[in-house]
């Protein structure tokens, strides 16, 4: 009687530590899960941020004349050569467009409303990427006293804000339901040189 209970209490406490060690398991798969996630997160919109920032710092660059052609709360049109120097095309004055498109041109993501950010050079030369997770983009256009301003002549800073989140829908792994808390939020106010 003895052996039969020491065998159904081992049973017992072999059956915890499975399951304890299966629970770590599941854990430590789920902390890597968002681990990961995040990082690709932060790193799209590192991304896009180095994207509308090297080209906004370049608004007004060779032209004379107010550079800002259209300037609103989601699109953004402006003269400025894109060309380095030394390579073909320097010196010609390019219209670059910045908008986004809608959450259904996002392709390859699980996310429904991640968006492309579409850039536009000549009216042409349409660039689009993949979404890398951006949610909504918003410009504002500053003033030299650090005031908003939609007077094209007196814009001076340009303030670009969006939202990112993951392309791909995560899960809460305790109440398994969509979890929306997971984004990044990034903003930056350039001061192009040329305007």
């Amino acid at each position: 009687m003895n052996i039969l209970l020491d065998i159904l209490g081992g049973t017992f406490i072999g059956g915890i530590l499975l399951l304890l060690v299966i629970k770590l398991n599941i854990f430590t798969a789920n902390a890597s899960f968002y681990s990961d996630n995040e990082l690709k997160l932060q790193q799209n919109a590192k991304t896009l941020a180095e994207i509308i920032n090297y080209d906004l710092r370049k608004i007004g660059y060779n032209y004379d004349g107010v550079a800002i052609i259209t300037a609103d709360s989601t699109h953004i049109k402006f003269y400025a050569d894109m060309n380095e120097p030394g390579t073909p095309g320097y010196g010609t004055v390019d219209v670059v467009e910045y908008y986004l498109k809608d959450s259904t041109s996002s392709v390859g993501t699980s996310n429904p409303s991640d968006r492309v950010l579409c850039r536009i050079i000549n009216y042409a030369d349409t660039i689009s990427g993949p979404s890398l997770g951006l949610v909504n983009l918003k410009f504002s256009y500053l003033n030299v006293q650090d005031i908003e301003t939609t007077i094209l002549e007196d814009i001076v800073y340009v303030k670009a804000e969006f939202w990112v989140e993951p392309t791909e829908i995560m899960n809460n792994f305790i109440t398994g339901q969509q979890d929306s808390s997971v984004f990044t939020y990034w903003e930056l106010t350039i001061n192009p040189r040329n305007i």
